[in-house]
């Protein structure tokens, strides 16, 4: 994704060709929808084993901190960034937390909400702050926004009676594979426009 040193320098060079910053950003959201999708699949095929669900489950906010970090360093740096600085940390400690808890779905679930709640929030704010730059930004303003509902379900569903399984986490996957596509889609026919 692409921030103000990308709107100060107008283009940027990568493999011999000029991409500007509406290009990166549509390729980096891309790549996110993609590995999205791929964990879905994952969680409905392979995630049924406790182990790997363990796994997807830990890798998950593990990728969207790498993720993130990867689209900072590309884009002014940390202190440029920081909705999506903060956002690497909530990620990392999630994944973290997952690992810890991951004797018990409920408490899984429980992190995985607060998590969504966090990153939501830090999308939210990454989307408002790039809109001006790149426009497009309303997808991921309102997945932002509902990351931060869905977290506030996961919540109150880790305080149920039933026992939640790695299949409550992938529709909110699946949502945001969608967002990602959505965002790289309009930022795609809008450069062709």
């Amino acid at each position: 994704m692409m921030y103000e040193s990308v709107e100060q320098e107008g283009v940027m060079r990568r493999a011999g060709r000029s991409l500007s910053g509406s290009d990166v950003l549509r390729n980096y959201y891309f790549i996110r929808a993609a590995v999205a999708a791929a964990w879905v699949v994952a969680a409905f095929t392979v995630g049924k084993t406790s182990l790997a669900a363990t796994a997807l489950l830990i890798a998950y906010p593990a990728w969207d901190a790498v993720a993130n970090l990867f689209d900072i360093s590309r884009n002014g740096g940390a202190a440029r960034n920081l909705p999506q600085t903060l956002n690497v940390a909530v990620s990392g400690l999630a994944a973290v937390a997952v690992a810890a808890a991951s004797a018990n779905m409920n408490a899984v679930l429980g992190v995985f909400g607060a998590w969504a709640i966090l990153a939501g929030l830090m999308q939210l704010a990454t989307g408002v702050r790039r809109w001006k730059a790149f426009g497009a930004q309303w997808t991921m303003i309102l997945s932002g926004a509902q990351s931060t509902l869905a977290g506030a379900f996961f919540i109150s569903r880790s305080f149920g009676n039933g026992v939640p399984s790695i299949r409550d986490v992938a529709g909110y996957a699946a949502f945001g594979a969608f967002y990602f596509s959505l965002s790289a889609l309009w930022l795609l026919f809008r450069r062709k426009a």
